[in-house]
């Protein structure tokens, strides 16, 4: 049983970072918040419940690693990384700056915490195939979390990797489907549709579970079980809002990829939820 407290600390975690994310699109005036917010949940149960990982090892090699494959959704990275004790959460205020080491998708190379750098669309769950499959060779422990998009889900790299995840029976792997139906272009099923992608995943020899992406007891108790399966891979299909917690940008296509103005900022900030 999930402990009401422990839910309602995570809520208060999510709204920090809600805000983190207006705030930072914002003053670059450039970024992705509406695909960010969806996914602020799920990335907050992650970083504050759910893996296991150490801000002052984090090249750990028993970490728990996660994998941002729709890489537009860094802020909501950067933010759970940076209250995770990463870095410093004043350094949110670089993102996309020339120099900074906040770049506009996650690199690997330049900030603690990334695992991959992505950005160029279906390619993190290949590379979430690999970091699986390395931690099997070596009998590590660790489990991995591969985030996808739905409007991702269009590229056929997925599925040639999907592919491999049910092959190998990589059950360390636990991919997650921000399903929040809209993409740049509109709503996903208009631009092309993915659906039924309960079932496609399921043919590639995943188990399914399906969720309300912003119930925090749905999320964890997903990923609780995501642990007990054995033999095959782990999708977690989360139905979430596009903009969630930020009612003026929610269910609105306008806002993957685009800041809202100074003059609007602390409006919405206040009316975060």
């Amino acid at each position: 049983m999930v402990d009401n407290e422990l839910i309602q600390h995570l809520k208060n975690i999510a709204k920090e970072v809600r805000k983190d994310i207006l705030t930072d699109t914002c003053k670059a005036q450039s970024g992705h918040p509406g695909g960010s917010l969806s996914a602020t949940d799920i990335m907050v149960c992650l970083y504050f419940n759910k893996m296991r990982h150490n801000p002052k090892k984090p090249s750990d090699p028993n970490r728990g690693r996660f994998i941002l494959s729709k890489g537009h959704a860094a802020p909501a990275l950067y933010s759970c990384l940076a209250r995770s004790g990463y870095f410093p959460i004043k350094e949110l205020k670089t993102l996309r700056k020339l120099g900074s080491r906040l770049q506009g998708h996650p690199e690997r190379t330049r900030l603690p915490g990334i695992e991959a750098s992505t950005g160029p669309l279906g390619q993190g769950l290949s590379f979430a195939n690999g970091v699986a499959l390395a931690g099997k060779l070596d009998k590590k422990d660790y489990k991995v979390y591969c985030m996808i998009g739905d409007g991702e889900s269009q590229e056929g790299m997925i599925w040639e990797a999907a592919m491999s995840s049910g092959h190998h029976k990589l059950d360390n792997l636990c991919v997650i489907l921000d399903h929040n139906r809209l993409q740049i272009d509109g709503e996903v099923a208009k631009v092309k549709t993915i659906e039924p992608i309960a079932d496609k995943f399921r043919a590639f020899n995943f188990h399914v579970i399906e969720i309300d992406g912003h119930d925090y007891h749905g999320i964890l108790d997903a990923l609780d079980q995501a642990d007990k399966i054995k033999g095959k891979p782990t999708m977690i299909i989360a139905h979430t809002i596009k903009g969630k917690g930020v009612p003026y940008m929610e269910n609105k296509a306008e806002w993957h990829g685009k800041a809202c103005k100074p003059e609007e900022l602390q409006k919405l900030c206040k009316e975060v939820c």
